[in-house]
């Protein structure tokens, strides 16, 4: 473990033979054909753009820079709709009793299935993103959402979960009280509730979210191969509970379990669940308490998923933390991008990957790091752009004022 003057951390995880049978029961190629072809049906789907940044991986001495960007899916500005949208709909044919059958979103909402049915409550916590897919996906197949939020949670996160008809509870604490309080309330009022973490005999839902985020990188796979790219050689991937980082760093030890990317795993220093897990060095996952208090609002989760820790814990090849200012500094220079680059619109959470890729290439004391990660022109790195301006007035803070600077001793000179 390394800790280093500009407060980000990291620990290298040199597990030389990972156990991969998870990742190839949960993340199979057949799982994420069956995923992809579930969000197919959705009206207005398509592949969200993967974009690349040349010119800024030739200044960071990369081979190539990839950005998949969330922010354009399904007009929701944030991946997690494909994760709630196909729990939802593994649910629903479960009440139907037709597991093993495929069923189309015409049938779930047609009159007959409606009155087989009736009117079902989903519930969920979230820090905005979740809630928002869980939300829309109710919507969309004519049943009711409660979306519980803590008390921090912004007001343009709120509004935007509730513009999809959702009935939003706030609860007096942080995330994982959110989620304690939705399940108690659940048991009490018969709601279904649709989470991306697990707990004791609570798995099924959060592995079909989990599968359900494989849609997005089997469309990078089919981006990659036409631009010549068999794979990335590493992902950076940020994580909160664990369960995008588990469906990733899944998905490509089962597609290349002989060679697979280098996975790093990224988390606020405020809400490092899984860092402090690994830490811990006795392979369970541990808790983070207190406020959570960071501005990467997706990430703030003090309690991993164990579903997704046991994937992690295996298959990661690096836990890093980053305070605040590496993902506005992410923030910024997705917003000004080198002549010929895209310009990219991203929030908080999903930035800080790339402000910690820049960090971990330019910062002085980590070189220890850069060597194990193998970080050279030759390298192919794959990032995932979570969410877009999810909440328009602290972006603005960020972007036009220059909330969270860097400090001077760690700026950049390219």
């Amino acid at each position: 473990m390394e800790q280093l003057p500009s407060s980000l951390k990291y620990i290298c995880n040199k597990k030389q033979d990972p156990d991969l049978r998870l990742s190839r029961e949960l993340f199979n190629s057949d799982i994420a054909r069956k995923t992809r072809k579930f969000h197919r049906q959705i009206p207005d789907y398509h592949m969200s753009p993967l974009l690349s940044l040349p010119n800024l991986a030739q200044i960071l001495g990369i081979g190539g820079l990839w950005v998949k960007d969330e922010a354009r899916r399904l007009k929701l500005n944030s991946f997690k709709v494909l994760g709630g949208s196909f729990a939802i709909y593994n649910i629903l044919k479960e009440k139907l009793r037709q597991c093993d059958c495929e069923v189309s979103i015409e049938r779930l909402t047609s009159p007959e299935v409606k009155k087989e049915l009736g009117i079902i409550t989903f519930a969920t916590a979230t820090d905005g993103n979740h809630g928002r897919g869980v939300a829309w996906a109710a919507q969309q197949l004519g049943h009711r959402s409660i979306v519980y939020v803590h008390k921090n949670t912004s007001v343009p996160r709120i509004e935007a979960i509730r513009g999809y008809g959702a009935e939003i509870r706030i609860v007096d604490g942080n995330y994982d009280d959110a989620v304690r309080q939705v399940n108690e309330d659940s048991k009490i009022n018969g709601w279904t509730v649709v989470s991306d973490t697990s707990w004791d005999n609570y798995t099924q839902i959060p592995t079909w979210i989990m599968q359900g985020y494989t849609t997005l990188l089997s469309e990078t796979q089919e981006q990659l191969a036409a631009q010549g790219l068999s794979r990335p050689s590493h992902v950076f991937v940020q994580a909160g509970v664990g369960a995008l980082a588990a469906s990733v760093i899944g998905f490509y030890h089962a597609l290349f379990p002989e060679n697979p990317p280098k996975c790093i795993v990224v988390e606020p220093d405020n809400a490092a669940c899984l860092y402090r897990s690994v830490a811990a060095g006795d392979g369970k996952p541990h808790s983070v308490t207190g406020e959570l208090d960071t501005i990467m609002a997706g990430l703030a989760c003090g309690e991993p998923s164990p579903l997704a820790w046991n994937i992690l814990k295996e298959c990661a090849a690096c836990f890093v933390t980053c305070p605040d200012y590496i993902a506005a500094k992410g923030m910024r220079i997705y917003a000004t991008p080198l002549k010929g680059d895209p310009f990219i619109i991203s929030g908080e959470s999903g930035a800080v990957t790339l402000g910690a890729l820049v960090s971990v290439i330019q910062q002085k004391g980590l070189e220890k790091l850069r060597n194990y990660l193998a970080l050279d022109d030759e390298s192919q790195i794959l990032l995932i752009n979570t969410e877009g301006n999810t909440d328009p007035v602290y972006f603005r803070k960020i972007i036009w004022e220059g909330a969270n600077p860097v400090p001077p001793e760690f700026w950049s000179d390219l």
